[in-house]
């Protein structure tokens, strides 16, 4: 299933993506009669995850039966997709340096001996980074003159847990999205750490949708993909990564209680603009569209402010 948050007509709301319309999943349970609780559950995205599996049970029904809803139906045109989790539980973490291609490039245009990270590198960024699926990115070339694209698969939290088992780790897995991890190299060498350079406002576009766990087959064998203006810059397999999922959430969670709607990055594979020679910066009009097999992909337009 691929679940989104979307506004329509001044009012937002979670749905289903149904093809070239969207099932109002609130609307619809109202009008199936579904008892009051059932429709709580399904007011929005985060009440959806909280719901866990009586949610999607919900989800399901409701979707067997929206050919008797129609007025719960919009059509995808009149629709705006949002971020899926539209206000963010808190920041959203990131992996870096999770491709073993990435890595290497990024140390061949630092002329750098090539050290692989021993555990996963984390960091976080800024909630008001999140960006909508199809939204504009801001390039503002008073703070960045080497902005950045990174395309990245995003586990999102369902079930909280701390100290969390590798074994189990994937229990706690909601569904999935994709991250456009956009960033301004230059900040972080500036600040000698990745949170500013990664932190800027609509840096973090999200979605276009979560499909839940159960919909995924064999995530290792997902692509991810990313084109500027049409030309093909990154391409690769989530089987890739040097720090599996389980492996993450369980060196993640040690010690950190991870919340429902929690959103985790994992990670780009090679074909950053930095490490090509020479660097390719984003510009004012470019077009950014970042995919994944399965998920869909996002649009994103870099917007000259300042």
């Amino acid at each position: 299933m691929k679940l989104v948050s979307f506004s329509h007509q001044g009012r937002s709301a979670a749905g289903l993506w149904l093809g070239e319309q969207l099932l109002d999943l609130e609307r619809t349970a109202e009008a199936a009669g579904e008892p009051p609780e059932v429709v709580a559950m399904l007011a929005s995205m985060l009440s959806i995850i909280c719901g866990g599996e009586p949610a999607l049970a919900a989800v399901r029904r409701l979707e067997q039966q929206s050919g008797r809803s129609p007025q719960a139906l919009q059509p995808l045109a009149d629709c705006s997709l949002l971020a899926p989790i539209p206000v963010p539980v808190r920041n959203v973490f990131c992996v870096g340096r999770n491709y073993l291609d990435h890595v290497h490039e990024g140390y061949a245009k630092a002329g750098r001996e090539v050290k692989l990270p021993e555990a996963p590198q984390f960091f976080t960024k800024a909630t008001h980074a999140l960006n909508s699926p199809y939204g504009d990115v801001r390039l503002d070339s008073r703070l960045t003159r080497l902005f950045d694209y990174e395309v990245e698969l995003a586990i999102v939290i369902g079930r909280a847990g701390r100290d969390i088992a590798r074994a189990q780790a994937m229990q706690h897995v909601f569904g999935y999205t994709i991250a456009n991890d956009f960033t301004a190299r230059d900040l972080q060498r500036r600040h000698e750490q990745w949170f500013k350079g990664k932190s800027l406002d609509t840096s973090c576009p999200l979605g276009p949708c979560i499909v839940d766990r159960d919909s995924i087959g064999n995530l290792g064998d997902l692509e991810l993909w990313l084109t500027v203006n049409g030309e093909q810059r990154q391409r690769a397999q989530v089987k890739q990564m040097i720090f599996d999922l389980p492996t993450i959430i369980e060196s993640l969670s040690a010690g950190l209680t991870l919340e429902p709607g929690d959103v985790i990055a994992t990670g780009t594979p090679a074909g950053v603009g930095f490490a090509m020679n020479p660097a390719r910066a984003l510009v004012d009009g470019d077009l950014v569209v970042a995919g994944i097999d399965g998920i869909g992909e996002l649009r994103n337009r870099i917007v000259a402010v300042g």
